[in-house]
């Protein structure tokens, strides 16, 4: 069988870099096959993708060694035109992928741009909505669909033309788990009953593994480091040594002594045999150090019986109701659309509450306006771009002082006193188009910290970024509570953030208060995660597997030991 995708020492500089960009790349996918590509942020991944859809050369123009061939065809002379009847793309970005006002007439574009008559493309508009259940929505637009729901139609937009290649870009990064699980489900299907090729770039490496896949392939620094199968792959240590986060219960086996083997097959915890581990998994669990309780500290702010509607007759939140306590690190979480991101507008003041109080320090905050709250919370949107109004980073940290009127040398220290604290004081006079994301958001960051804020609420700090730049934002964030003392509000729907850095999880679904405990109750409690649209820890797998019956202890020792072990080897950096 001939492959359809074919690489042959490929190597890809573009125009603008000294360096190139993929590095001696031979790769071969064949017709039917499912295949995961991997690699931290910078790593090439996105540029071999470009090269499979056409981007590269025809949008993103450089210079090109070796060969590759897409279904036999060079692509320089198909064109991007041509490579588009046989190569699907599925952007990370939904929205930024729709052009019509209903998603019938989005999933009709492409047939409409082949002047397909009018009877036919009603026909193949409806098979490519049965496919990825959307029939009922063709009427919809895409605006009021739920993350999941635009993932299912831009899939259909590019299966209506009949591609053979289905490439998926991030396809889980903002999504809830559950939803994620469902969209991996569905690739899935469409893999196995309608005989597509399927490609799929991603971070969340557990998540992305719920269906099975043929290879992953890992790329670091340009190069193909590993293409192997999910079992040789878990087996060894490439994921660690490239900076990629591990399955969690993988890495609690490594962390209990264990060596893992590809014939135990761990690429699912589902199926792994646990014969050479569970002794000692369970003498790992049973050496668990004595955890203290940390004594309750001063309340700061209060939510009580929270009611707001954007409509008459559509409730977002009804009857919210929690306390959060000074110095804490909590994680706000629940399924997409579940009113999460609202909560934080109407603590910030962007709403009015229809019922019920906000309380600072037991003041009502009702009467403050948003500049007045801005004194005390801070809110960091997901995407830096989305706060970033000023092309310098100096003069974007200042804007928030200079709207106030703080004099200029009151500007200059506590700018550069927070910039300090981000570790962008070296940047200072750089134009915020010069930083990579990860940098971007601590600008974000410190354009809201210079304002000195108590309370500090960031939607997804990570989402989309890889292992090595999560650890970083999350680290820092760390810092700035554990140093500083700002309390720190996370609305995320990455599970091993809120396991590993928060002590809390308030889970909010369909504007309902579902449970306020702590992050290894909430994942250990299955109608609770399927309730919220979470996913349950596969730490719980494990543990019920090694015959642990105290399956939230398992859970809580797992995170205990992470912790220390972060601990330790902060310690040995900054003692040289």
């Amino acid at each position: 069988m001939d492959p359809v995708i074919d690489f042959e020492h490929f190597t890809f500089k573009y125009r603008a870099q000294v360096e190139p960009t993929l590095h001696d790349i031979n790769l071969k996918i064949y017709p039917g096959e499912k295949v995961l590509i991997v690699g931290p942020s910078g790593s090439g991944k996105s540029t071999l993708a470009h090269c499979i859809n056409g981007l590269v050369p025809f949008s993103y123009e450089g210079e090109i060694g070796g060969s590759y061939r897409i279904k036999g065809e060079n692509p320089a002379k198909i064109g991007i035109f041509g490579l588009s009847k046989s190569v699907g793309t599925v952007l990370q970005d939904t929205d930024g992928q729709f052009v019509g006002l209903t998603v019938a007439e989005d999933i009709a574009f492409s047939l409409e741009n082949d002047m397909v008559p009018e009877k036919e493309m009603y026909s193949k508009v409806e098979q490519a909505a049965d496919a990825v259940d959307v029939k009922t929505l063709l009427t919809h637009a895409p605006g009021e669909l739920s993350g999941g729901q635009k993932q299912r139609v831009s899939m259909a937009g590019v299966m209506v033309s009949d591609v053979d290649i289905l490439l998926f870009d991030e396809p889980l990064a903002n999504l809830d788990p559950a939803t994620g699980k469902r969209t991996i489900e569905l690739i899935d299907r469409i893999q196995r009953e309608y005989g597509k090729t399927v490609i799929i770039i991603e971070h969340r490496l557990e998540d992305a593994l719920y269906r099975d896949v043929d290879r992953i392939i890992v790329i670091s620094e340009g190069r193909i480091v590993s293409d192997t199968s999910p079992d040789e792959l878990l087996a060894c240590n490439v994921l660690e040594q490239c900076g990629i986060r591990e399955p969690l219960y993988i890495t609690a086996l490594k962390h209990a002594g264990c060596r893992i083997r590809k014939e135990d097959r761990p690429g699912h915890i589902e199926t792994m045999n646990m014969e050479n581990y569970r002794e000692q998994v369970r003498q790992w669990f049973e050496r668990s150090d004595e955890r203290q309780h940390e004594p309750v500290q001063e309340e700061i702010l209060k939510v009580q019986k929270l009611c707001f509607s954007y409509s008459e007759d559509v409730q977002v939140l009804g009857d919210i109701s929690f306390t959060i306590e000074k110095g804490e690190m909590l994680s706000i979480v629940g399924k997409n659309g579940a009113g999460k991101s609202t909560l934080s507008g109407l603590i910030c003041g962007f709403y009015q509450p229809d019922k019920g109080s906000i309380y600072l320090h037991d003041s009502d905050i009702a009467k403050l306006s948003i500049k007045e709250r801005g004194e005390h919370i801070g809110l960091v949107m997901q995407s830096p771009n989305q706060m970033i109004s000023k092309p310098m980073i100096y003069d974007e940290v200042a804007l928030g002082l200079q709207v106030r009127g703080v004099p200029e040398e009151e500007i200059r220290e506590r700018v550069f006193a927070t910039l300090k604290i981000c570790g962008l004081y070296p940047f200072r006079n750089w134009p915020v188009s010069a930083l990579s994301f990860g940098q971007k958001k601590r600008v974000s960051i410190a354009s809201v910290l210079v304002m000195n804020p108590e309370i500090l609420i960031l939607d997804e700090p990570t989402a989309g970024q890889d292992y090595r730049h999560y650890t970083e934002i999350m680290e820092f964030l760390r810092e700035l509570n554990e140093r500083h003392g700002i309390t720190i509000i996370m609305i995320t729907h990455d599970m091993h953030l809120m396991l590993e850095y928060t002590k809390r999880a308030v889970v909010i679904t369909d504007g309902k208060l579902l449970a306020d405990l702590s992050p290894a109750e909430v994942l250990t409690d299955e109608k609770l995660s399927d309730a919220a649209y979470l996913k349950k820890t596969s730490l719980y797998d494990l543990a019920v597997k090694c015959g642990i019956e105290e399956t939230t202890e398992f859970v809580e020792h797992f995170i205990y030991y992470e912790r220390q072990k972060r601990l330790r080897e902060r310690k040995a950096i900054d003692n040289g």
